[in-house]
């Protein structure tokens, strides 16, 4: 079904790029404040949202949504308090613009300086994660920066009321409400009338599945920070910690599995696997982990199903992992780049020459050395909310906070110099 509620996006756009002249001249403190205030509004207005995503989620089982979705379109009064509590860390972090670079003076006598300002307006374009709605809204206030959000269909109810919510927030606050802008249309021609909006849109962010991605990325003349979908993967070397490995492989791919930093595919060395299967299969049943694996993985794991071409390939978002086995971290490097979405990727191993191999060689947003996937994370880095992944290599990569949200500026000042 087909929503739309007489929106005018260009209108919207315009709003928004106005509002933006407002938010470039106001004080750190100033926008801290108002964040302060989303962040008590939505606190305080928990129940309006949870009886919108009710809705959302009425529907959604309706049309036979599997559970990883489901579980990302969900609400709770904790999931509110986590992203309002978000907002505040938000509010704690150094502010990116107005940050002085370098400063220099030239032979003539003109100093110049590289300023760090705002990208002006920002297009977000995501699905199914209302959550998605706060964290951007919070990370482009903060970095002065208004923003349009476009969210998926499913969504439509929550993320309606939650920017109504914080219109409600704003409204006390000295950062204008039209700073904010929810394109309320499930109407595809409201998202391809962003792609071409350059006058009036600064970049535009695309977050959620790789066929979402890659339209935005395919057909925008607005420049895009693309985002990535997350085949991740565990590299369990043959001189790996047991422990250290399974405990690893358990959390990146059970703890959340239907985020993108989830574990998707684990390579084993074949010697590791001779010596510590029985203790790999205990860890995949107790954990009751679906295998697809190679043919040795399908000899040696009860129930593991032959994995084919797809399943190397395949962002499961569920309890499924692909298993591959391997003769050395040469093949696992070359399998991650025949395979990855250069996200993130994980070695276990007590070779501190291969694991610096692996994290040379392997082509990835995020490397880790005896660690989970799951890291790959704006909070769990120390940055607050993210905007999203960045999985390209140009103005930003990883994790998006609030420096990625900003470009720069030379002013220069003379004393009346001509060339």
């Amino acid at each position: 079904m087909t929503v739309t509620t007489n929106v005018n996006v260009e209108e919207q756009a315009k709003l928004a790029k106005k509002a933006a002249k407002t938010l470039s001249i106001l004080t750190t403190e100033e926008k801290n404040e108002a964040l302060h205030t989303l962040a008590d509004t939505l606190d305080n207005e928990y129940e309006t949202i949870l009886q919108a995503n009710e809705e959302d989620l009425k529907n959604g089982r309706q049309k036979g949504f599997d559970a990883a979705f489901i579980d990302r379109l969900t609400l709770t009064k904790e999931r509110i308090e986590d992203f309002a509590e978000g907002l505040r860390q938000v509010a704690k972090l150094d502010d990116p613009t107005g940050i002085v670079n370098s400063d220099w003076t030239l032979d003539n006598g003109i100093n110049v300086q590289k300023v760090t300002v705002p990208l002006g307006v920002i297009g977000m374009i995501y699905e199914a994660r209302p959550n998605v709605t706060v964290d951007a809204t919070g990370l482009a206030l903060k970095s002065g920066n208004a923003i349009v959000l476009k969210g998926g269909s499913s969504a439509i109810n929550s993320n309606k009321t939650i920017v109504e919510v914080m219109h409600r927030g704003l409204e006390q606050t000295k950062i204008p409400s039209n700073a904010v802008q929810f394109i309320a249309s499930t109407d595809r021609e409201a998202t391809q009338q962003l792609f071409t909006m350059k006058e009036h849109i600064d970049v535009l962010i695309p977050r959620g599945g790789g066929s979402l991605i890659q339209a935005v990325v395919n057909n925008a003349t607005v420049p895009v920070l693309e985002t990535g979908v997350g085949n991740c993967h565990l590299y369990i070397d043959a001189e790996a910690d047991v422990q250290k490995a399974l405990a690893i492989l358990v959390n990146a791919k059970t703890d959340r599995p239907a985020v993108c930093n989830a574990l998707e595919t684990t390579i084993i060395h074949k010697d590791w696997l001779e010596a510590n299967k029985d203790e790999l299969i205990k860890a995949l049943q107790d954990n009751e982990i679906n295998v697809h694996g190679d043919s040795t993985i399908v000899q040696h794991v009860p129930g593991a199903v032959p994995a084919n071409e797809s399943d190397w390939a395949n962002e499961f978002l569920s309890k499924d992992i692909a298993i591959k086995t391997v003769d050395n971290v040469t093949e696992a490097i070359q399998h991650i780049e025949d395979y990855g979405t250069k996200h993130s990727e994980s070695i276990v191993t007590e070779n501190a020459k291969t694991a610096e191999t692996f994290m040379k060689l392997v082509d990835a947003a995020a490397l880790y050395h005896n660690a989970s996937t799951r890291f790959t994370d704006g909070s769990a880095l120390g940055f607050g909310a993210e905007i999203g992944i960045s999985t390209q290599k140009l103005h930003a990569r990883g994790p998006m906070g609030l420096p990625a949200l900003t470009t720069v500026k030379y002013l220069m000042h003379g004393t009346g110099q001509i060339r």
